[in-house]
């Protein structure tokens, strides 16, 4: 059963564009995720287990879009860690253009849950990147909320 899902979150995950429901909002959350995690230029066990926590806190009743963005998200983080033409900074501009282009993902920046995060790490400079990341996605909100 746990074969049967996995290919199916592979797939979902590969056709995403076509066969999940509200796709560019689910890779937006991936992108945040994969700020955070790729900061650190590995994923960890425990940044794996408070990933998996995090998609089904986002998506308690939907276990295809837990395993979409899981993997969304690690296929970002790939990406950065391979140095596979996405690095951290490339992402957060991404991120940055995003906002500017749909105001409703200011909805979804989950503060708290990105802090999590910051648990996983033993590096101090990895520790300061994610804190930064992580203040500036505070700023973005707080400076979408004044204008709003």
């Amino acid at each position: 059963m746990e074969i049967k899902r996995k290919a199916r979150g592979w797939f979902l995950s590969f056709f995403r564009e076509i066969f999940v429901y509200h796709n560019s909002s689910l890779e937006f959350r991936a992108k945040l995720l994969a700020a955070i995690i790729g900061s650190n230029k590995v994923i960890t066990d425990c940044e794996k287990e408070l990933l998996l926590k995090v998609a089904q806190d986002t998506y308690p009743d939907d276990t295809a879009r837990v395993d979409v963005l899981v993997n969304t998200t690690k296929e970002f983080v790939d990406k950065i860690i391979d140095d596979d033409g996405l690095n951290v900074n490339e992402l957060i501009i991404s991120i940055n253009q995003d906002l500017k282009e749909v105001k409703r993902f200011h909805e979804k920046i989950e503060i708290e849950q990105l802090k999590k995060f910051l648990v996983c790490v033993d590096d101090e400079e990895t520790h300061i990147r994610q804190v930064r990341i992580i203040e500036y996605l505070e700023n973005s909100m707080e400076n979408f909320n004044k204008i709003r």
